[in-house]
């Protein structure tokens, strides 16, 4: 188990994103919506579900290239799973984070590896709407999580 900071901690804990928020959960909750200003609203009430990422992590070394906002991400692993800690400083963004975890947080990272997060953004419909810079930062996060995944597997 790496070592993990109080504050990251705390974060962890309060995450529900993967743990108890699944992205089968979002997939069933969009079906309600019958339009985009509505999903929209959805991915900006996830975005208040996401905690912040303690200031201390949002150093230049963990910033997603590639993103339009501001992302900052760091992983703990434990008991064989990845625990992902990850913000920005925009609330959609933060919203499209929690959609992500919701799909990949708290796994092994086999199962990062093998989770198809583009079969979950086209059940949302959710590249299509938005900006082509957006959809380009999501999967730079997703690129940079299966990075880290990788990493993992290839250290044990």
């Amino acid at each position: 188990m790496s070592e993990v900071m109080p504050d990251t901690e705390a974060y962890l804990a309060a995450n529900p994103f993967g743990t108890e928020v699944q992205a089968s959960e979002i997939v069933e909750n969009f079906a309600f919506f019958d339009d985009w200003e509505d999903r929209y609203r959805f991915i900006l009430d996830l975005s208040k579900q996401l905690p912040e990422m303690p200031d201390a992590l949002k150093a230049p070394e963990h910033i997603i290239h590639g993103c339009q906002s501001q992302v900052w991400i760091t992983h703990h692993s434990r008991d064989g799973r990845l625990y992902f800690v990850l913000d920005s400083d925009a609330h959609i963004v933060r919203g499209l984070i929690a959609i992500v975890l919701s799909a990949l947080n708290a796994r092994p990272a086999a199962d990062i590896l093998k989770a198809d997060v583009d079969d979950l953004f086209a059940e949302l419909d959710l590249i299509r709407h938005l900006s082509p810079t957006r959809g380009n930062g999501l999967r730079a996060m997703v690129a940079r999580i299966r990075k880290i995944a990788a990493t993992e597997c290839e250290a044990h």
